[in-house]
């Protein structure tokens, strides 16, 4: 019997819409998998650690892990219109010297805020304090910091906190780049071996497409996992991070992945990527 993958991803809809039919066997000739939930920080970890075999990771942590872990071309999360925000209790408000929440200075997010935040915040934002993503729109509201970067679900919930959008982050990149917004990775190790990456690879697009064909049969999958999210906005979540470039990253994709981390690079956020870094497998 074939040993089973270890794989984690998040319980947000967009992972479980994807992952659905291949974690649950209805991918003829796919990789058995082991399923373990985690929040894309914990991921980042496991994946700096070299812990599972396939992981769900914030794009910025390439850098750190392609040494030992190759970037599928599917499964991922990248799109236009769905950046991450920046939120204050007050509008037009001006962040330098301020304290700005974060949910982890290794993800997309930090990285698209910094980028943002070198542009136009002439002098700089002040403190950045981490915090776990459910507390941070609570703690803008609250006046505990002054600004918090808030990703996924929140864009569309972030009215109910009294809170104000200040900039996106998304519209920041995609103006200055043209191109979509990099946002969560698949990565798998590489000492899988070529075989059984094209067969993981192939076989999350069949599953992606499967969730298409038809998005009632994920349904419970996503509901019991989405943390008593309103079906509504698991459905406007999915809407939002599985396009196109989740069935194939392509060539925008791709220019997205090696433009955001070569512009990290040169702010000194990430390490710079090899010339090879990218390719698959």
């Amino acid at each position: 019997m074939t040993a089973e993958l270890q794989i984690a991803y998040s319980p947000c809809p967009n992972d479980t819409f994807v992952f659905d039919a291949l974690a649950h066997d209805r991918v003829p000739g796919a990789p058995a998998l082991d399923v373990t939930f985690a929040d894309i920080d914990i991921t980042n970890g496991m994946a700096e650690r070299g812990e599972f075999d396939v992981l769900k990771v914030s794009y910025a942590v390439l850098p750190y892990v392609l040494d030992d872990y190759a970037l599928l071309p599917c499964g991922g999360a990248l799109g236009r219109g769905c950046g991450p925000l920046v939120l204050t209790r007050g509008a037009d408000v001006d962040l330098t010297g301020r304290t700005v929440a974060v949910p982890s200075e290794k993800s997309t997010a930090y990285l698209l805020f910094r980028l943002w935040a070198a542009d136009t915040v002439a002098d700089g934002v002040g403190e950045i304090v981490v915090m776990p993503f459910h507390e941070i729109m609570p703690a803008v509201r609250d006046g505990k910091v002054d600004a918090g970067l808030v990703i996924h679900e929140a864009r569309f919930t972030y009215r109910n906190y009294g809170l104000h959008k200040l900039a996106d982050m998304g519209e920041h990149w995609e103006n200055t780049t043209g191109l979509p917004i990099p946002l969560g990775a698949i990565i798998a190790k590489r000492s899988l071996g070529e075989q059984k990456l094209r067969l993981l690879a192939g076989s999350i697009r069949t599953s992606v497409r499967a969730a298409w064909d038809d998005p009632e049969a994920s349904r419970p999958y996503v509901m019991e996992h989405a943390q008593e999210m309103d079906p509504a906005v698991a459905d406007q979540h999915i809407g939002l991070y599985v396009n196109e470039f989740t069935a194939d990253l392509g060539e925008d994709g791709y220019a997205a992945v090696r433009g955001l981390l070569t512009r990290a690079a040169a702010e000194g956020l990430v390490p710079p990527l090899g010339p090879d870094a990218l390719r698959f497998p």
